[in-house]
């Protein structure tokens, strides 16, 4: 008598799927730089380089707002229509800035989801695999900053720093 339920779950979930299918596409993103973050909606998605050939995000049907964001380079913010059960491809140069001058300190960070993204006075910086052992750090400008990791799942972690020049924080 338990295999009554079992079918009945599983008949109800094979006629859902159809109907997510008509709610949701899917979005795969082409960004040079590929280390840019990703946000739909502000909700930050990964690194475009996690888009790669095959990877791609369910985003409910509608339009919605894309924002690519690198410290290094120009945010973009453009409008993204997703149809149901399609594919919506963007792809995007960014424009570089100005290199900035030193001193410089060096800022790294430890989270256990190597894509956790790292915000420094609320803006996004990066992903937390980008700064995470002694080769790789943020660098800035000597000065206070916040610094927020936030990971996929879980608390984010929220520190307040001071960085010097020629020196390096850890944040974890």
């Amino acid at each position: 008598m338990k295999t009554v339920p079992a079918l009945t779950y599983s008949l109800l979930l094979a006629l859902s799927l159809p109907l997510v299918a008509q709610q949701t596409g899917t979005l795969k993103a082409k960004v040079d730089p590929g280390r840019a973050g990703v946000f739909v909606d502000g909700k930050y998605l990964g690194p475009a380089s996690n888009f790669g050939m095959t990877r791609t995000y369910t985003v409910a049907v509608g339009e919605h707002e894309l924002k690519l964001v690198d410290p290094r380079y120009q945010e973009v913010v453009t409008k993204v229509t997703i149809e149901a059960g399609k594919r919506s491809v963007v792809t995007q140069k960014m424009t570089a800035l100005p290199i900035p001058k030193p001193p410089f300190g060096t800022i790294r960070t430890h989270s256990a989801d190597k894509y956790a993204a790292v915000y420094i006075n609320g803006k996004y910086y990066g992903h937390n695999d980008e700064f995470d052992n002694f080769a790789q750090g943020l660098l800035l400008p000597p000065g206070q900053y916040e610094v927020r990791i936030e990971p996929a799942s879980g608390a984010p972690v929220v520190k307040n720093v001071t960085v010097v020049a020629d020196k390096t924080v850890i944040v974890e």
